[in-house]
């Protein structure tokens, strides 16, 4: 009968259930610091402002598959002890620009999640147009950084019908391909081992929104994917203003993709996966970062109509 899931620790402490447990098991532990907690609690309850942000996917019939994510969000509100709702929006839906305007409009930051298969992917191309060119906070995280480097290659850089090879592999333009290292296996119709899979470090570029968000500039994060951004098209996306402010300590794999600060408030990607290391009493920097531009933009700025 909680209140709030969040409520549930401290009802289970005030009840004795916690204490009994650890007496049951014959267990050690010290006296509980609950400030932390207090705090989560106290954005719960008596939150000072809200925000809305658009979750773009294809499985938004289904919350939980994006649990994650969501918990993250709220998280990176609690941060700032605001309460974060979350508008779904099925990617299909922003397909053209008309759509896009009618589900996103009036929204304070937009999330798009990551993902597999071609279904949804134009929708999400159509959210990151519109919200790039509405400076609508934005956070795209792995496939949502494939989809941020496809749609500025295909509206900003004019490389039209860019793609990655996952969807159409005889694309013209492979902005997004296979890991040099995976092609040969790929080739041979073996997809085993093929998938980038753990926690991996990444270098940022000193300065940039990322590097901020983060206060330092070597991270490590989860990852879970097969395509990268195709190294070929890095020197032509990052002349057109794209910047790839953080890489694999050898240079080879784009982690981080973003604009920079005077021409978007928030428009930041990565190819991996932050929600995971997200915790209600420690927002993940870029969750944060997302949030605390949301309120800005609902404080300071204009709302895109």
């Amino acid at each position: 009968d909680a209140n709030s899931i969040y409520d549930i620790p401290t009802v289970v402490h005030e009840e004795g259930l916690d204490s009994y447990i650890i007496k049951h098991l014959n267990l050690e532990a010290g006296d509980v610091d609950w400030s932390h907690w207090e705090s989560v609690l106290k954005a719960v309850h008596e939150p000072l402002a809200e925000v809305t942000v658009a979750l773009v996917g294809k499985y938004v019939d289904l919350p939980d598959a994006y649990l994650s994510v969501t918990e993250a969000l709220r998280a990176g509100g609690f941060a700032e002890q605001v309460k974060v709702n979350i508008k779904w929006v099925a990617s299909d839906l922003c397909e053209t620009e008309e759509g896009a305007r009618e589900h996103l409009s009036g929204v304070d930051a937009i999330c798009v999640p990551g993902g597999f298969g071609i279904r949804g992917l134009e929708g999400k191309l159509g959210a990151l147009k519109f919200s790039r060119e509405n400076g609508i906070p934005t956070l795209g995280l792995c496939l949502g950084l494939q989809c941020m480097v496809i749609e500025y290659a295909r509206n900003v850089v004019g490389l039209e019908g860019a793609s990655s090879t996952e969807f159409e592999p005889d694309t013209k333009y492979p902005v997004i391909a296979t890991m040099a290292e995976q092609v040969e296996i790929l080739a041979s119709g073996d997809m085993g081992h093929t998938m980038r899979l753990g926690l991996f470090d990444a270098a940022l570029t000193p300065g940039s929104v990322v590097a901020e968000a983060y206060g330092k500039t070597l991270v490590k994060e989860r990852h879970r994917h097969r395509y990268e951004v195709n190294n070929s098209f890095r020197d032509q996306l990052s002349a057109a203003g794209l910047n790839f402010s953080g890489l694999s300590p050898n240079g080879d794999l784009v982690e981080f993709v973003e604009l920079p600060k005077d021409v978007h408030p928030y428009y930041v990607s990565t190819q991996a996966h932050p929600e995971f290391l997200s915790r209600p009493t420690k927002a993940h920097p870029l969750f944060h970062g997302l949030i605390k531009a949301a309120l800005a933009g609902r404080l300071f700025g204009d709302k895109a109509e």
